[in-house]
């Protein structure tokens, strides 16, 4: 554990409403639909989430904004909530699961599959799951709790430039000239959340470490040519498919790990994850 680590974490969390704007261009649906504020019961506390629900919704999708696990601001993806939730005719559960330094690993793992259950049941219709970057993890650790407890069955993961193994840097490889993961921000991430060593290679921890991924949901994987965090991605989809999970797997090229930077760069891969989870969904 880093005091600095924990203490730069911790002012990043009170200033992200005030810096981060990278969603605010994106609003391309659902600008009109109604959020409203639930809270919902994990093991380890309530926790906030924001709801987003298209006319005649059918089917919940839960979805977890990133931020390494040390942001705890989901209106980051207010845009894609809004954005799913209309064109996949659905409703959007946000959590706002907790996050470093004010706790550690497995707890937020923990919330976000205790999110999908509660969504699953209060609804009594299919449920996806997805996010983005370490949002991405979560995901593909809910699902896999999932199978594991028998608690609960998404129809659909969505795995946007996940981060699939926190214990082994030798799969990183910068292929651009500069990349926005940086290997000081996953150190930022082992000393602030995944604290204690021993547990980094946990299946729940690092998906791509995971012993055996049969009986998982179908999976929607999006990596980017440039991230550092790619090998792990397109790995992590490689094993899906072998394992005979219906996986699909898309390298956005000349992009780096954030590739929603513009409506132009965003619209065609925003309509990908929506008409996916749309089928998903209705069946």
């Amino acid at each position: 554990m880093s005091l600095s680590a924990d203490a730069s974490a911790w002012v990043n969390q009170k200033l992200a409403p005030l810096f981060v704007r990278y969603g605010r261009g994106l609003t391309l649906a659902g600008a009109d639909l109604p959020r409203r504020r639930v809270r919902l019961g994990t093991r380890h506390g309530r926790i906030p989430a924001w709801v987003y629900e298209a006319p005649a919704a059918r089917g919940t999708h839960v979805h977890l904004h990133g931020g390494a696990f040390m942001m705890r601001y989901p209106s980051m993806d207010d845009f894609l909530a809004r954005f799913v939730a209309a064109e996949a005719g659905c409703r959007v559960v946000l959590p706002d699961y907790r996050v470093a330094p004010q706790v550690r690993y497995p707890v937020a793992h923990e919330q976000v599959h205790d999110a999908v259950l509660w969504a699953a049941g209060e609804w009594d219709e299919p449920v996806s799951v997805g996010g983005f970057s370490s949002g991405g993890n979560l995901a593909a650790s809910a699902a896999l709790q999932a199978r594991d407890a028998g608690s609960v069955t998404p129809v659909l993961q969505v795995l946007g430039v996940p981060s699939t193994d926190v214990a082994d840097d030798a799969k990183r490889t910068v292929t651009g000239a500069r990349s926005m993961i940086t290997p000081g921000l996953i150190a930022s991430v082992r000393q602030t959340y995944f604290t204690d060593a021993s547990r980094r290679a946990e299946a729940y921890a690092s998906p791509l470490l995971a012993g055996r991924l049969e009986g998982l949901p179908p999976a929607l994987v999006l990596t980017a040519e440039h991230d550092l965090l790619r090998a792990e991605g397109d790995a992590y989809a490689a094993r899906l498919a072998e394992a005979g999970v219906a996986t699909e797997h898309h390298v956005v090229p000349h992009a780096d790990h954030y590739f929603l930077s513009s409506p132009e760069q965003a619209r065609p891969w925003l309509d990908l994850v929506a008409g996916r989870i749309r089928e998903a969904l209705r069946g």
